[in-house]
């Protein structure tokens, strides 16, 4: 049986006749389903672990990063489960990384019934990630854009102008392999996947399958050199920049002077401490191989 989590944002749109032709695609191959409409704040997380409670194990999130997160969040013994992603989201930047076509074509991977161990990353306040979480500028730009009006990459972009122009650094201290520094960063962040913000290459060297996760700390650097860094961002270059740290790692702690909040694929969530172990091959994903086309 397959467990179709569904998002009720990714349904605004064209959300709806998607979940239709999905549901179409599964009647035609004579896969029995259920579908399982989200209509509160919790309630993704909470299906995902009753279900995996109960024995089930195939349960598919219809959204994007965040729902995605949600699910897997929500799941007793991931290691059991299979897990589905119909990308719906604004997003979809795990579904790049994992070779996951948007829309009903991801179906087709469902349907074929191989899944491939994924690495995810545990952190010790009982969140999970298998994308990117961090802290710093991504931030800064998605608390704007939870104030901001329109939807989608525009609303995006236009965060991202605004932060540009007001935000200042954080200042935190990370631990890895034993050694503790202390920066004001631009941006501090555990990647399992290569991209976020729909389509940023933060990293692009992460792969989701290595057994390991890669810290990227960034130096906030001055202001009159704050947008030309953003731009190699964009362009995937910050990682050769000398502003950058990058390290292969299996535990890190990025600890911030303030208590505020850190982003989990793309979701903003009260932050102390993230404290956090990748946990390798931990979950087993409907995707595609590397180097395969979307």
């Amino acid at each position: 049986m397959l467990n179709v989590i569904v998002n009720p944002n990714a349904l605004l749109g064209g959300g709806e006749r998607l979940l239709e032709r999905v549901e179409r695609r599964f009647q035609e191959a004579e896969v029995p389903y259920r579908v399982l409409r989200s209509q509160q704040k919790g309630a993704i997380p909470e299906f995902a672990r009753a279900l995996s409670e109960s024995g089930e194990r195939d349960i598919v999130a219809f959204g994007g990063d965040g729902t995605l997160n949600e699910v897997l969040t929500g799941l007793v013994h991931p290691e059991l489960c299979r897990v589905g992603l119909i990308p719906a989201g604004t997003g979809n930047d795990f579904a790049e990384a994992a070779r996951i076509p948007v829309g009903e074509k991801a179906v087709e991977l469902i349907l074929a019934g191989e899944t491939l161990p994924t690495d995810y990353i545990d952190f010790a306040d009982g969140r999970r990630s298998i994308n990117i979480a961090g802290l710093g500028m991504d931030v800064d730009i998605l608390e704007r854009c939870a104030k901001g009006r329109g939807k989608g990459r525009g609303r995006y972009f236009r965060a991202l102008l605004s932060s540009l122009f007001r935000y200042r650094g954080t200042q935190i201290s990370y631990t890895v392999n034993g050694e503790t520094r202390t920066v004001r960063a631009m941006i501090a962040a555990l990647c399992n996947g290569r991209q976020l913000g729909g389509g940023i290459p933060l990293c692009p060297a992460a792969k989701i399958d290595d057994g390991l996760m890669d810290l990227v700390v960034v130096d906030c650097p001055k202001r009159s050199k704050l947008l030309f860094e953003l731009l190699r961002l964009m362009r995937g270059k910050l990682l050769t920049r000398p502003i950058t740290r990058h390290i292969l790692c299996s535990e890190a702690v990025i600890q911030p002077a303030e208590e505020g909040y850190a982003q989990y694929d793309g979701e903003l969530f009260p932050c102390k401490t993230l404290s956090a172990t990748l946990v390798a091959g931990g979950v087993n994903i409907y995707r595609g191989e590397h180097g395969e086309s979307l």
